[in-house]
């Protein structure tokens, strides 16, 4: 069986691009024996983002932990994930008695602000994403860039079926958009459009092999303007420009180079005009 470190190395960047706040939010930590990975894009305020970088990966581990004290077996990842994201939505809606992690101006605390959320899970030998809204993970395997999420656009054939049967109409206004408003149909928050708005998310299990060169785990202010395939050649010219530099130096190891990769993506978006907050995840595999 093909076995190695979680990761080789990771990096981030976050910046306010031509927004005049900062709404997104970055999550990096160890849950189980995976790393976790995440990417938040609010809006109508940054307070769900924030929430959801303090507490989601912890809500994900007791979710773990109870399945297997549960003794079941094999952990289901939708069902963890589609519990863990609920317990999410509930605590920044009130249901759960919860309070604000920060004193930001955004009122109706989770009732008209919301979140997107890309989580990604990389263990030895499997990828797991789970995606609610319209950020994104993409893979690059032996080269070839490899989405492992679908941005949930209110457009999309079957989420536009979902939000009509629950009686809500897709409006095309600067966009589409559910009643006129939001353009993501899934995110955790924005309960004023519950229940055409849902913070169910979609799980993929991709299997990590020796194909796997990293992942790119960004919000929609760099995918808004750089492809997925486009921006799979921006890192792997970044890394192997750091490989060769660090190769002839003598020097073992590119910790550096996730980092400067997210923001080589990060400045590009910017130069082809993106309008939105860029948060960028750069993570080795291979």
């Amino acid at each position: 069986m093909f076995t190695r470190s979680l990761c080789l190395s990771y990096g981030s960047i976050s910046v306010m691009g031509r927004r005049r706040n900062m709404k997104d939010a970055v999550s990096l930590a160890k849950v189980d024996s995976y790393q976790f990975f995440a990417v938040y894009d609010g809006h109508g305020g940054s307070s769900v983002s924030k929430a959801c970088r303090d507490r989601l990966h912890h809500l994900l581990e007791q979710e773990l932990e109870q399945w297997k004290l549960g003794g079941k077996g094999a952990v289901d990842w939708e069902k963890v994930m589609a519990a863990c994201f609920t317990k999410m939505d509930e605590e920044v809606g009130g249901e759960s008695g919860s309070t604000p992690a920060d004193d930001d101006t955004d009122t109706n605390w989770g009732n008209t602000v919301g979140s997107s959320a890309v989580v990604v899970m990389v263990g030895q030998n499997e990828v797991i994403v789970a995606n609610s809204g319209n950020s994104r993970a993409v893979l690059c395997r032996d080269g070839v860039a490899t989405p492992l999420s679908r941005d949930h656009n209110p457009d999309l054939p079957d989420e536009r079926e979902r939000v009509e049967a629950a009686g809500g109409r897709v409006i095309n206004w600067n966009g589409y958009r559910v009643l006129g408003v939001l353009a993501t149909s899934r995110s955790i928050g924005d309960h004023y459009l519950k229940p055409y708005v849902i913070s169910e998310p979609e799980v993929t299990i991709s299997e990590r092999t020796e194909c796997c060169d990293f992942l790119v785990i960004a919000s929609d202010g760099l995918w808004d303007v750089v492809t997925n395939e486009c921006a799979c050649q921006v890192v792997r010219r970044c890394l192997d420009a750091q490989t060769k530099r660090h190769f002839s130096e003598g020097i073992s190891g590119s910790s550096a180079a996730p980092a400067n990769a997210a923001a080589l993506l990060a400045q590009l978006a910017l130069a082809r005009g993106s309008k939105d907050n860029i948060s960028v995840i750069v993570a080795e595999l291979g």
